[in-house]
């Protein structure tokens, strides 16, 4: 009974916010508050709650701290030059725009943290986005996948679990995977230029010039619903609309949170005469934020309170007047309550799923239902497995909870624990774009997206991406 109702308050929620009827944070409340009286555990709802904040609460105080940090980073120009230098490398074509969001969240990837990754990437990449009303799911969906891909490095967490569920070595298990990760990220590319084109073809190309003379005769840009129709982009002052959809975007994220909430029709670009810039303080940003980042990798503290330390030190350093700092903090609230709002549902939805033992129902009920033919090829079925578990779960879960119980099965056939291992990474790029992982919020939060619009667009991409690194790590024989 609990395999079934676990599996029913899943699709209940994915399907409510897919269709919009519920928005995440409400869906992540209130439907796992219903489960758990239909399980017949109400009167421990609180108990259940109270566990998954514990377990969540540091997560959002990294995501708190850091939409702080990195927005100020923001005002005071950091990404500037970055943005500067995609746009004259991209020279207005959607397409290289699309391959250098991959590329660009990718790179970022190497610091082993979604969030930090989600927060460069959208605010370097957005305004382009916006300026050439390209299709802003498409953003969210590259971003995902490659750090998907990316966070199979030894520091990025699944690897590390992974490697401590099963008493192996970090680097046993990663670094014979990396053909199969570098076939993966190389798809991640190709589908980024397929879908690049696809967005050329539908808004035609700019040229650079036309898109900076447009930066000089406005600052606010819109976002029309695509193109004119004649193979250029029409780019004016006034009018309304949201992000054209595009080929493969969902056609009701036009007019949608997807970029066109009113919010939007004041959108500014990265002015470069905004009071906020800090030029002389450029070098000391950049300095301290590559401290900051490699500190994460290094471990030489708790992620937020890196994050505490750095927000508290830049804003300081950048807006030594008291309310120049409220004034800040006020710019960024609202990406802050959305976020951190959404982790602390989150913490309800996890906290029932664990409490309740569904999870454990599931993960046993999806264990027993594999043929005994099946056990010499384990690994596979691992790696077929961890895509919809890893969605499902928490890594947590799936990496403690479900691994383990797979690995004993595979080894009663010969199938080695490191196979095991290797084979439970396939499923990171899909994993990304679950509801439970709080960086995907900060994701859609700041590109301005539905959760519900990003899910349809990524959902079968990313899963195309986990089953190439698959077949890749089955065509080299690592899995």
């Amino acid at each position: 009974m609990l395999t079934i109702l676990g599996f029913a308050m899943i699709a209940t929620f994915l399907v409510l916010i897919m269709m919009k009827k519920m928005s995440p944070i409400a869906a992540l409340v209130l439907i796992p508050a219903l489960f758990c009286v239909f399980v017949g555990k109400g009167a421990k709802l609180g108990d259940y709650v109270l566990d998954g904040v514990t377990d969540l609460a540091p997560t959002a105080a990294m995501l708190m701290f850091a939409i702080v940090y990195f927005g100020v980073m923001i005002d005071v120009g950091l990404f500037d030059p970055i943005v500067r230098g995609i746009l004259k490398f991209c020279k207005a074509d959607p397409m290289r725009i699309v391959v250098g969001t991959a590329l660009l969240a990718a790179i970022v990837s190497l610091d082993g943290d979604g969030s930090t990754t989600f927060m460069i990437t959208v605010s370097a990449m957005y305004p382009l986005y916006k300026r050439l009303k390209m299709s802003l799911v498409v953003m969210t969906g590259v971003a995902a996948m490659a750090n998907g891909v990316m966070n199979t490095l030894p520091w990025g967490g699944p690897t590390a679990r992974a490697a401590t569920a099963l008493k192996l070595d970090a680097s046993d298990i990663f670094v014979p995977m990396i053909p199969a990760l570098l076939v993966g990220l190389a798809f991640v590319f190709v589908l980024s230029y397929v879908l690049g084109v696809r967005e050329r073809r539908r808004l035609g190309v700019l040229t650079l010039d036309e898109v900076l003379e447009e930066e000089k005769e406005t600052e606010t840009v819109l976002v029309g619903s695509g193109g004119s129709g004649d193979g250029k982009v029409s780019m004016r002052k006034g009018g309304t609309g949201g992000t054209g959809s595009g080929t493969d975007a969902p056609e009701d994220a036009v007019g949608s949170g997807s970029g066109a909430s009113a919010a939007d029709d004041g959108f500014q670009g990265l002015d470069p005469n905004r009071p906020t810039l800090r030029p002389k303080l450029y070098w000391f940003n950049a300095l301290l934020t590559v401290g900051l980042l490699t500190a994460m990798i290094m471990e030489w503290l708790p992620i937020p309170v890196l994050f505490l330390i750095g927000a508290a030190l830049v804003l300081s350093v950048n807006f030594p007047h008291i309310p120049d700092q409220k004034a800040r903090l006020a710019a960024h609230a609202d990406n802050v309550l959305n976020v951190s709002g959404m982790v602390f549902a989150a913490a309800v939805f996890t906290g029932v799923l664990q409490g309740t033992g569904m999870v454990d129902h599931m993960a046993k009920w999806m264990v027993d239902v594999i043929p005994g033919s099946m056990g010499p090829h384990m690994a596979l079925v691992t790696g077929l497995l961890s895509l919809p578990l890893t969605y499902f779960m928490s890594n947590d879960g799936f990496y403690f909870g479900v691994l383990p119980v797979l690995a004993e099965a595979g080894a009663a056939h010969g199938v080695t624990p490191l196979e095991m291992a290797r084979a439970s990474l396939v499923g990171q790029p899909l994993h990304m774009s679950s509801p439970l992982v709080p960086a995907v919020y900060v994701l859609v939060g700041m590109a301005k997206v539905e959760f519900g619009d990003h899910t349809r667009f990524v959902v079968k991409w990313a899963a195309l991406t986990c089953l190439v690194i698959l077949g890749a790590g089955m065509l080299f024989g690592i899995i």
